[in-house]
């Protein structure tokens, strides 16, 4: 069981900068591929970003490649996602996941509540 609570989100002008964080309890924290996905209202969630257990392997979405960056520390059992030159279309509420390395919704199992990311034109 992983238990996930996402946190750095908040209101930003366009071109600015946020860090969400997500810090999972459990000690298999580690073993898990961690990603983030992002839902806009009446839209369907989307994939953000994913890195794999070890961190290794990273991977990023189109739309957000070369301004997002997804890392972790297992030491402190936290996955971080650096967004950069943030656009208004990044408006949504922000997922941290756990689970199988991957881009869909049914690759993982542990799901945050969530953090608001609101960008201001």
């Amino acid at each position: 069981q992983v238990q996930l609570v996402e946190s750095g989100g908040g209101l930003v002008q366009a071109g600015g900068s946020l860090r969400l964080s997500c810090a999972a309890s459990g000690r298999t924290f580690s073993t898990y591929a961690m990603a983030w996905f992002r839902q806009a209202p009446r839209k369907e969630r989307e994939f953000v970003a994913s890195i794999s257990w070890g961190g290794g392997m990273t991977y990023h979405a189109d739309s957000v490649k070369g301004r997002f960056t997804i890392s972790r520390d297992n030491a402190k059992n936290t996955v971080y996602l650096q967004m950069n030159s943030l656009k208004p279309e990044d408006t949504a509420v922000y997922y941290c996941a756990a689970g199988n390395y991957g881009s869909t919704v049914r690759d993982y199992r542990y799901w945050g509540q969530g953090t608001q990311v609101t960008v201001s034109s």
